[in-house]
């Protein structure tokens, strides 16, 4: 039964998904969709549920003067009817429509809901841009996310759940006791006035208070989080107590919207614990006075002084509820902010696959700014022939990065364009173009995986033979056997750590060349590919990553000038432009930029501009040579 109701809605819908809307409302109905049968369906129940316990206390009040009017003898056989209705209600419709509405409520809704949320949001931010993952914290976008989709699923339910009480609970006592006397209404409208006033006094200043509490939390989850990924740097340099005071900022801005939403409570639940007493005071008091003056019957007095006391316990119940539901709307505003970007990189409605039969790669007149309006590429035209191996080369800033980032359309050209076999990438979808190419760059992390699924990442559908043939030819066969993780787990089940850190960089470096090999795209790029191993291993696998770059267009930025120089051309960058274009010797022979960054490097290292400025003494070949 359980399981049946479970499978009423699927957490996981097909449907791709798109911008969410940036209100409020908007938002919450745009991931509300595919619910709405199941939520209403509960607020009927509900409503109904609210219905039966106010007619109860009316019911009440009739046995009461049932009890002081009638003979004991004749009392069943003149009311023995309707205490067996009441008695089916009580006893099989009542618990059938809570335990119906509970399992609508808890099972259906309460787990799927909001993992309906989350499964929309994450597939809609995994595909945001490269800039959007650079302008926040990792964990501060997790926490919006895990807050977000809880927080949609509260605002949508507590306001269903508080409309229901408050239309059905309240009204319905307002009609049970005024249709006694409508003077023991009276103080319930007024308590409903003033319940209402601390609702709209209260209310919107916690609502206030959470949304920079939500905001102030996932800063400081993001803070702890940087800490975490980044443990080997913060122990590197000795920071953990500063690590330790950058979280406690984090902390401490945290736990002072804490004391100023505490502050709210406490005045809320005095004001309406006081509000409360009045309103029993009064209710009694007036009834008595009309039971002495004969005016209402000892059961209408049950009624009132009963529905006033389950009132109380009520009021506190919705006070409550609709503070958590503006909290709620706080933490939606928040995560609002961060979850309706629009993507800056995105597909062109009826985009087709790249279809790569060549390989031939093209830059015609392309010019990118980071929106700065000018500076890094800017005007460069660039052709690079299929199956041409070809080496950038370039001072640091020189846009060889850039150059890369926009092949993979990590950003779109803001002019000009980039074809790959005459097609231009803008038009073409992305998971394709990337499909199409495989990269090892010099930064390489790996997922808090396996080492055979970081391996597989780069074809889903390989075999264990396929995974170990890229290790060895890779050379990460020997240091693969040997692993072994916290759990037990060795060889290819070993788990590398968060970002592979319990690897070495080198070894980190080999399972990405391996990922690489399996991938087996058209088009490679190597930047920086082997600077991370030793001459050792990289003498081992080179002849392996030459064998891998046969029939491919091959793309590899190196500032050690020896690994390249045996490409079929070299490409020199500054300033966003291609300065030089040729063989090797060619620009050796040229004298220009490159035949100065070759003559300098001994090695095969490309060396700063800072390190000129401290003399040429530094940099004596025979020294570096014999490092």
């Amino acid at each position: 039964m359980f399981r049946w109701f479970e499978s009423r809605l699927s957490p996981f819908p097909n449907e791709e998904p798109v911008e969410p809307p940036k209100t409020l409302v908007g938002f919450c109905l745009h991931y509300t969709r595919g619910s709405w049968p199941f939520i209403i369906l509960a607020a009927i129940l509900m409503a109904a549920i609210a219905l039966a316990e106010v007619w109860m206390f009316a019911f009440l009040g009739n046995i009461v003067d049932w009890l002081s009017a009638q003979n004991r003898e004749t009392f069943l056989q003149t009311e023995g009817w309707k205490l067996i209705g009441m008695g089916a209600i009580v006893l099989i419709a009542l618990p059938a429509t809570v335990v119906l509405n509970s399992l609508i409520s808890q099972q259906t809704l309460m787990g799927n809901y909001p993992m309906r949320i989350r499964w929309q949001v994450h597939r809609y931010l995994l595909k945001q841009s490269m800039s959007f993952y650079q302008d926040e914290f990792a964990g501060r976008i997790a926490t919006k996310l895990m807050q977000t989709a809880l927080a949609v699923r509260e605002c949508v339910i507590k306001l269903i759940d508080v409309l229901n009480y408050v239309i059905v609970y309240f009204l319905g006592v307002l009609f049970i006791v005024g249709s006694a006397d409508i003077r023991l209404a009276a103080p319930l409208a007024v308590w409903l006035a003033a319940y209402i006033g601390l609702l709209f006094f209260f209310v919107p200043r916690l609502g206030k208070v959470a949304a920079e509490q939500a905001d102030a939390r996932s800063l400081m989850t993001g803070r702890v989080v940087d800490s975490y990924t980044n443990i080997q740097t913060v122990k590197l340099f000795s920071h953990a107590k500063r690590e330790s005071s950058y979280a406690r900022e984090g902390m401490f801005d945290f736990l002072q919207t804490v004391y100023r939403s505490m502050r709210l409570v406490t005045g809320l639940y005095g004001s309406l614990y006081i509000l409360n007493a009045l309103l029993l005071a009064s209710v009694a008091g007036i009834a008595l006075w009309l039971w002495l003056g004969d005016l209402v019957s000892i059961g209408a007095v049950a009624v009132a002084l009963g529905l006033v006391l389950r009132l109380w316990g009520m009021s506190q119940w919705i006070m409550w509820e609709v503070s958590a539901l503006f909290e709620n709307v706080g933490t939606v505003k928040d995560g609002i902010q961060s979850i309706s970007l629009p993507r800056v990189v995105e597909d062109v409605p009826g985009a087709k696959p790249l279809a790569v039969t060549k390989g031939e790669i093209s830059f015609d007149r392309v010019g990118f700014h980071y929106g700065k309006g000018k500076g890094i590429i800017g005007d460069l035209s660039l052709t690079i022939r299929p199956g041409e191996k070809v080496g950038v080369v370039g001072r640091s800033g020189a846009g060889k990065s850039t150059l890369v980032n926009l092949l993979l359309r990590f950003y779109d050209v803001e002019s000009g364009r980039i074809l790959i076999d005459g097609q231009d990438i803008a038009e073409v979808q992305q998971d394709s173009l990337r499909a199409q190419i495989g990269m090892v760059t010099q930064d390489t992390s790996l997922l808090h995986r396996s080492v055979r699924d970081n391996i597989l990442y780069g074809r889903p559908d390989a075999n264990d033979a396929m995974v170990k043939r890229a290790a060895e030819s890779a050379s990460a066969e020997t240091f693969i056997a040997a692993l072994r993780d916290h759990k037990g787990r060795a060889g290819y089940d070993a788990y590398v750590g968060d970002r592979g850190v319990k690897l070495s960089g080198g070894q980190r470096q080999r399972i990405a060349i391996a990922r690489v090999m399996l991938k087996d795209a058209p088009i490679l790029i190597l930047d920086e590919a082997t600077s991370a191993l030793d001459s050792e291993v990289e003498a081992a696998i080179q002849e392996n990553l030459y064998r891998l770059m046969e029939g491919k267009t091959v793309i590899a930025i190196a500032h050690r000038l020896s690994t390249i120089a045996a490409m079929d051309r070299l490409i020199v960058m500054d300033r966003g432009r291609v300065i030089e274009d040729g063989s090797h010797d060619e620009l050796v022979a040229r004298g220009g930029l490159y035949a100065q960054l070759w003559q300098r490097q001994s090695g095969g290292f490309l060396m700063q501009e800072e390190a000129e400025a401290i003399g040429a003494q530094a940099e004596r070949p025979k020294d570096l040579a014999a490092e």
